[in-house]
């Protein structure tokens, strides 16, 4: 394998055919033959660490395969990784074997791999079950059974007990209808309406509702529908409501908005897609749901996702632990199996004798239970929050409470705390009280959010003598409008971000983060796009802002490694003061030539009600 195509495991993948996907398969696993251990019962790919145990996150490397393996065998590909699989189920499930995987305690993450053993007895026990001695059978049935013994997250870790039970009862084994019943029971609780969940009682809704809801309730929908018909239809129905909102979060490009957490599951974005034609839901036009599945792999297929040897590594474009989460081991990306589900589909199926066709979509798309506003163009697709906060998350404000996404241009990070250098405020507005200026805050928690007519609106406090109000006020892309009212008892600077792209090739020293200018726009031609950022001029307003060039640290933002980005830097009296800030962002010269002079004007609005 040349050392390009271990960076780029997808490298060469046209994507245009049922065959193009199972190649991936393939593609994806050949590199984790040689990190099996000498039983087959653990994957390791390298050396860095998640929250949970060591054998946990080795299972994490048997079981995750299993997502993109599966499929390929019920669809009538081949392979020979069911010898590797049927050895380490015997070594994993055997509590005096040295690779034993452990007995399943309260919310344990083995729960989370037994999953995907369920999902494949369930659905090929002629390859994972039936070769198995009658010893080695008894063992795999009492370790499963272990999910049944304990309490799971409540949030959609209630999927998995669902579906080691579907698994089980395929098998014949000891499987617990009740506790299905009331596993599926307890995450109704959580739909909001419109095809729309949150996970667990707090409100994030990012990609698990596509990736874990719709795509365990799918699988359901289909491998349940003789018993359990009701339910099979209510989750078919769901996922058509939620299509229509969930085609915006992907660019005509089939890039997907990176926004949330779990963004090292990289192509499970677009599993809902494949996820629709297992369970035969036609939630869009079969040519529409293919063109966003293939088009989404596409996109990906050129990217250095991998290791040397092909193995994914932590990260979303590029290697890079800093948008990890606590629970992401080296072996958690490959939850982007997830992806070839439409492989368990035979070649004859309408998903796959379709032909792509583009999504038609309206101008705006408001995602009231989101709290999202969704806009595209041919540069990207681009998100508007009010506001989602998960503090608990590892770099949660960045991944929900910034202004904007992009799926051209990502977001960043921060690499440090404090000082601007460190901050990363791309689609952001940070504040600090001027005699502490090197320790700026964001928008973290939003104490209120509302929307109206299509713009969204939060009002933060940064600090406790300082309130903002923000309105995120959608415009003819690719403009962004951003207005914001402050009200603080201290003098106090600001530092407002626009969208960071790509700067290979730059020649500016990455010593100069920030190149600060005498006016009140700028304009980066860059080599990942042309951005800008003005601040406009409002009636009765005191002096405005000073445009300024910012070169964030290295390896912050998820889509380029280095960056750069668009700045207005202020400095406010006590008291109160409006702002308005045109964000610009596109790929074209010529349109930004013909754009850029045409910035928005401000509305009339509740912004002037003060």
């Amino acid at each position: 394998m040349s050392r390009d195509l271990g960076f780029r495991p997808l490298s060469g993948n046209p994507f245009r055919s049922r065959a193009d996907v199972a190649a991936a398969v393939e593609a994806l696993f050949q590199p984790l033959r040689s990190c099996f251990s000498p039983g087959r019962a653990r994957v390791r790919v390298a050396t860095s660490a998640a929250r949970f145990d060591e054998a946990a996150a080795e299972l994490e490397g048997f079981s995750r395969p299993l997502w993109g393996l599966v499929p390929l065998a019920v669809g009538g590909g081949t392979s020979d990784a069911w010898e590797l699989v049927c050895q380490g189920l015997a070594s994993g499930s055997d509590p005096s074997h040295p690779e034993f995987w452990g007995w399943t305690e309260e919310r344990d993450q083995r729960m989370v791999e037994m999953a995907a053993i369920g999902f494949a007895l369930a659905l090929v026990p002629e390859l994972v079950w039936e070769p198995l001695p009658s010893r080695v059978r008894d063992n795999l049935l009492r370790w499963l059974s272990g999910i049944n013994e304990h309490e799971t997250v409540d949030n959609n870790w209630r999927f998995f007990r669902v579906l080691v039970n579907l698994g089980l009862q395929r098998v014949g084994g000891p499987w617990r209808r009740d506790l299905v019943a009331d596993a599926l029971a307890k995450l109704d609780r959580f739909y909001l309406g419109d095809g729309w969940y949150r996970d667990g009682e707090r409100c994030q809704l990012d990609y698990y509702v596509a990736f874990a809801f719709h795509f365990y309730g799918l699988i359901y929908a289909r491998l349940a529908q003789e018993w359990d018909q009701e339910r099979s239809a209510t989750y078919r129905e769901r996922a058509r409501l939620f299509a229509r909102d969930f085609r915006h979060w992907f660019g005509r490009d089939g890039a997907a908005i990176p926004f949330g957490r779990s963004l090292t599951y990289r192509f499970a974005q677009g599993a809902f897609w494949g996820a629709l034609a297992f369970a035969d839901v036609e939630a869009l036009p079969w040519g529409e749901v293919k063109g966003l599945y293939l088009r989404h792999l596409r996109w990906w297929s050129d990217k250095p996702i991998a290791d040397r040897n092909g193995a994914l590594t932590i990260g979303y474009s590029y290697a890079n632990l800093l948008i990890s989460e606590e629970y992401n081991s080296p072996q958690s990306p490959y939850w982007a199996m997830k992806a070839f589900l439409p492989l368990a589909v035979a070649g004859e199926h309408p998903f796959w004798r379709a032909e792509e066709t583009s999504s038609m979509l309206p101008s705006l798309s408001v995602q009231k239970h989101a709290g999202l506003v969704l806009q595209e163009d041919e540069t990207h697709a681009v998100m508007l929050s009010s506001g989602q906060t998960n503090r608990l998350a590892r770099q949660g404000t960045a991944k929900y409470a910034k202004f904007a996404y992009s799926s051209r241009f990502g977001f960043s990070v921060e690499s440090g705390w404090g000082g601007i250098d460190h901050g990363c405020y791309d689609s952001m507005l940070a504040v600090a009280l001027a005699d502490v200026p090197d320790q700026y805050r964001v928008r973290e928690i939003a104490e209120e959010t509302a929307q109206s007519g299509g713009w969204l609106y939060s009002r933060w406090k940064p600090w406790a003598e300082v309130e903002v109000e923000t309105w995120l006020v959608p415009v003819d892309l690719p403009w962004l409008l951003r207005i914001h009212r402050l009200r603080s008892e201290r003098a106090i600077l600001t530092k407002e971000g626009g969208f960071a792209a790509d700067r290979t090739g730059s020649t500016h020293a990455d010593r100069e983060f920030l190149s600060p200018t005498e006016v009140q726009e700028i304009r980066i031609d860059a080599a990942g796009g042309i951005l800008g950022i003005r601040d406009l001029a409002l009636a009765g307003r005191a002096p405005g802002r000073l445009a300024a060039t910012a070169r964030p640290l290295p390896n912050t933002n998820l889509i380029s490694s280095r960056t750069i980005m668009p700045m207005l830097l202020g400095r406010h009296a006590s008291g109160r003061h409006l702002m308005a800030t045109a964000v610009f962002a596109t790929h074209g010269k010529d349109t930004a030539d013909r754009l850029w002079p045409k910035p928005p004007v401000v509305p009339q609005g509740p912004w002037f009600d003060d």
